[in-house]
């Protein structure tokens, strides 16, 4: 079975591309009890999960999913908070479900979360900035933004940016890409019909907005996209072309600077060269570093 992937909402799980694209779990659950039995599930039947949330998730949420991983005392349980609005972390998600059907380990899966956020172009088109606090906003774009019937083109990642529509043009990705829209109380019109065009995207979908786009962005009036790769075979050449490594801490296989699972750093290229003097058995010992639950 492939490596489980984990949100912590319904509505931050895309439509699959196609009958391969397995779907995506919700956790935490209602209760911790019933949090402990779903997780419990998911490991016995797809050995690992990979548990994705956002770093603005209510601070209760986050502490049930670490709480959970202790109770049940598992290192095969991921969890990645990521700096993403909804829907690039809905987006992100549906990627690792892609390549969860590849021939990656549950490490190198889950290290490369960070790695495929970075070509993510998440953003919202915007009624007003007046409380937006998850992107820089200058003085004169809140000045701006009391302008009647002013709107603002918002990019939060990469490259935070925000240009007033109509006057700027919203930089957007050098490479093919599939927009995702999902309008609210403004239509995606402007994306569809003008962002769309200029960033020669590859397609355009309509999706719902995920409910904590309005509390994310700081107002109700807005349409988010989310522009992403969406050819599981170019997600996966991009994944093949990072060196591995493995982590000398728990020994699961990573890309990056990092391990998805326990967190540990990307060993110093000095000591991944030194031999073993230690005594330590060749087979990896997989327990959380200190201070990680």
């Amino acid at each position: 079975m492939p490596t489980a992937i984990a949100v912590t909402s319904s509505d931050l799980v895309l439509p699959a591309h196609d009958r391969q694209t397995p779907p995506a779990v919700v956790q935490p659950l209602d209760s911790l009890e019933s949090s402990l039995t779903g997780m419990y599930a998911l490991i016995e039947q797809h050995g690992y999960v990979i548990a994705l949330y956002p770093t603005s998730a209510p601070a209760a949420v986050v502490r049930r999913l670490h709480t959970v991983r202790s109770v049940l005392e598992s290192d095969r349980i991921a969890l990645l908070g990521l700096d993403l609005p909804p829907l690039g972390l809905a987006l992100l998600a549906q990627q690792l479900r892609q390549l969860s059907v590849c021939d990656f380990s549950p490490g190198v899966l889950a290290s490369s979360a960070r790695l495929l956020a970075h070509y993510i172009y998440a953003g919202a088109l915007l009624g007003s900035v007046s409380r937006l606090d998850r992107v820089p906003v200058s003085l004169k774009s809140h000045a701006k933004s009391w302008v009647p019937g002013a709107q603002f083109a918002v990019l939060a990642n990469p490259r935070p940016q925000i240009v007033r529509v109509g006057h700027e043009e919203l930089p957007g990705p050098e490479f093919g890409t599939r927009l995702l829209v999902a309008p609210g109380q403004l239509p995606a019109d402007w994306l569809v019909t003008t962002l769309a065009p200029a960033w020669r995207v590859q397609g355009v979908a309509t999706v719902n907005q995920p409910a904590e786009s309005a509390r994310w962005w700081g107002t109700g009036r807005l349409a988010e996209f989310a522009a992403g790769l969406y050819d599981v075979s170019v997600l996966y050449q991009l994944v093949t072309s990072v060196r591995r490594e493995a982590c000398h801490w728990c020994g699961l296989e990573l890309i990056g600077d990092r391990c998805g699972f326990c967190a540990a750093p990307l060993a110093p290229a000095a000591s991944r060269e030194l031999p073993d003097t230690a005594g330590r058995a060749a087979s990896p010992v997989r327990a959380l570093p200190h201070g990680v639950t």
